[in-house]
């Protein structure tokens, strides 16, 4: 029986014991019907909630480019802005792209369209998995809280942030924000749905259609900030 098991279901062999098959299809065949199913719901669920679709297909798509070069088209009130850059963050309501030297944030709000640049491999399910060595997880177990807020790469893999939560890591970041009118200042704090920047000027976290953050002057205002501190 063993050895009849283990010339059907080859690959599902772990050490001495076998695993029990989810399907009796091959397991490349079982992927492919699992994301066939899985887009189809998502397309019925969308069609039931037509405000959460826009939503849901730009969460999955991103999720599925995480790490690779996506191209997006946004508005701005009647400006449309096209953006090319790699997936960086994932969050519930925006995803952050980024270069060498700039970072973006868009809401979903503001995206007109997303896709895969022209010549590129349209390479779908390409998740970043998180290496836990026996440190790691034994942190996870004891103070997952603590653990998880304290490093980006498992905030991201564990929980899905919205443009609120992730812009409170950035408090003092020089930005150019889009919002009606374009703003270039430093966040000084977020407080109930409003981002605070220096200079007093307030903007709702609703309005906001567009974020822009060069990454250059912000590594050298870093390197400024800790040679003062040694002063």
């Amino acid at each position: 029986m063993n050895r009849l098991y283990e010339k059907e279901y080859p690959e599902l062999k772990k050490e001495d014991h076998y695993t029990s098959p989810a399907s009796s299809l091959p397991l490349h065949e079982l992927k492919m019907l699992q994301d066939y199913i899985h887009s189809a719901n998502l397309q019925q669920l969308g069609a039931k909630l037509p405000n959460a679709k826009q939503q849901m297909i730009l969460l999955k798509f991103f999720k599925s480019k995480k790490n690779q070069l996506v191209e997006v088209y946004s508005r701005n009130g009647e400006e449309v802005i096209h953006t090319v850059g790699k997936v960086a963050v994932v969050g519930r309501n925006f995803v952050m792209l980024k270069t060498l030297f700039t970072r973006y944030w868009i809401p979903f709000t503001s995206i007109h369209s997303a896709k895969t640049p022209f010549g590129l491999p349209d390479v779908p399910g390409s998740h970043q998995h998180v290496v836990i060595d026996q440190e790691l997880r034994r942190k996870l177990l004891t103070n997952f809280g603590d653990t998880v807020a304290s490093k980006e790469t498992l905030r991201q893999q564990f929980f899905e942030e919205l443009l609120e939560t992730n812009l409170k890591s950035w408090k003092g970041t020089k930005l150019i924000i889009l919002a009606g009118k374009s703003y270039h200042n430093r966040i000084r704090d977020i407080q109930k749905g409003v981002v605070l920047l220096k200079g007093n000027n307030k903007i709702p976290i609703h309005k906001i259609q567009y974020m822009k953050q060069t990454r250059m002057m912000s590594f050298i205002e870093r390197i400024f900030t800790k040679w003062f501190k040694k002063l």
